[in-house]
């Protein structure tokens, strides 16, 4: 296996700059394990949910972890992505640009629109070879360090969204509840109450469980060979009311549906050693995930995926390719091209059956 096996061509027309509006309106690519393609419209999803299904979203909220700033002595602009969500901590990894200007022991110093010093930001030592930094920031002002963030920060859109200026809501699930992202779990754009609402009324349950989704959205693997790579932690919570809820979908034959590869990745986490007990699982309460999903991988409990078409080269690409085999999905990214659907967060959705 090789990283190049998940490399695709994507000619930049195909990338998607704003939301469908309304968000269910977007196309839906229904795709069999048997590789059978059919063509649909997301609002039509509740034809594809049968009772006794469990339908699981991932409640995290993208933040404003987005905040600029300047080097401290030099004035140089600084843009710092906070990846580890709003937490009342100090120290946060990051991503920052250019990191090329920063060195151990450097300020970082963030203002507001007055041009009043709201917080500083010390780079701790960091490898050389990681392209994270850590960041140890300071109130200077009156307000706490959250809500420094919260009025410097800027919602951060993904570096291939280039164009859009429109309602940042739109990059919020409308079921999101807790602050803590860098980005949004895609896939879960597209659904409105109204369809959660029809979904409930055939009979199909909701559950909810929380990843904060961080780096690996963001980047392509660079390794050539994919077991290389070292996947970023991510922080998630599966309650016991969900594992209660899986256990009895399980029992009574019917399906556990993840919205997203965030819900896909907190499921198979909590689930890593249930070998088939399913009522035999503990509850999860804001622990790290590093699992990594590729071809050859055997899932626990999920048994279809809700998706977007993900980045070349990513291992969200790997995930879905474990799910529904590589040449399936590469074909089906073909196809999707083909009729024009849209790619990545903004982009048109599957339905991996």
């Amino acid at each position: 296996m090789k990283t190049s096996d998940f490399d695709y061509d994507l000619p930049q027309e195909f990338i998607a700059q704003a939301p469908a509006e309304p968000r269910d309106s977007c196309k839906l690519m229904m795709l069999g394990r048997d590789g059978c393609i059919q063509h649909k419209i997301f609002r039509d999803i509740c034809n594809y949910l049968h009772a006794g299904d469990l339908l699981v979203l991932n409640i995290t909220k993208v933040f404003p972890a987005r905040l600029f700033g300047v080097k401290a002595g030099t004035g140089a602009k600084i843009e710092v992505l906070l990846l580890d969500g709003n937490h009342p901590t100090a120290t946060h990894e990051c991503l920052v640009r250019p990191a090329k200007r920063l060195h151990e022991g450097d300020v970082v110093e963030f203002f507001d629109e007055n041009e009043k010093k709201l917080a500083t930001a010390n780079m701790c030592a960091f490898d050389a070879d990681s392209t994270t930094r850590k960041l140890v920031f300071e109130s200077v002002c009156e307000l706490s360090l959250e809500d420094v963030f919260y009025k410097i920060g800027n919602t951060p859109l993904p570096p291939y969204i280039t164009e859009y200026k429109g309602d940042m809501s739109k990059y919020q699930t409308i079921y999101a509840q807790t602050p803590n992202s860098a980005a949004a779990p895609t896939a879960g754009l597209h659904f409105t109450q109204e369809l959660l609402d029809m979904a409930q009324a055939k009979g199909v349950e909701i559950a909810k469980i929380d990843l904060e989704v961080g780096l690996d959205t963001f980047r392509t693997l660079k390794c050539d060979n994919p077991l290389d790579h070292v996947m970023h932690s991510e922080t998630y919570s599966v309650s016991q009311e969900v594992i209660d809820a899986i256990a009895q979908v399980k029992a009574r034959g019917g399906r556990v549906i993840a919205v997203g590869t965030t819900s896909v990745r907190s499921l198979e986490s909590a689930y890593a050693d249930c070998c088939g007990h399913f009522t035999n699982v503990t509850p999860v309460d804001h622990e790290q995930t590093k699992l990594y999903i590729y071809p050859g991988y055997e899932f626990k409990v999920v048994d279809a995926i809700i998706t977007n078409f993900h980045v070349p080269r990513s291992t969200l690409v790997m995930l879905v390719s474990a799910f529904s085999g590589r040449e399936n999905i590469l074909h089906a990214y073909e196809v999707a091209k083909q009729n024009n659907y849209r790619f990545f967060s903004f982009g048109d959705a599957m339905f991996l059956i």
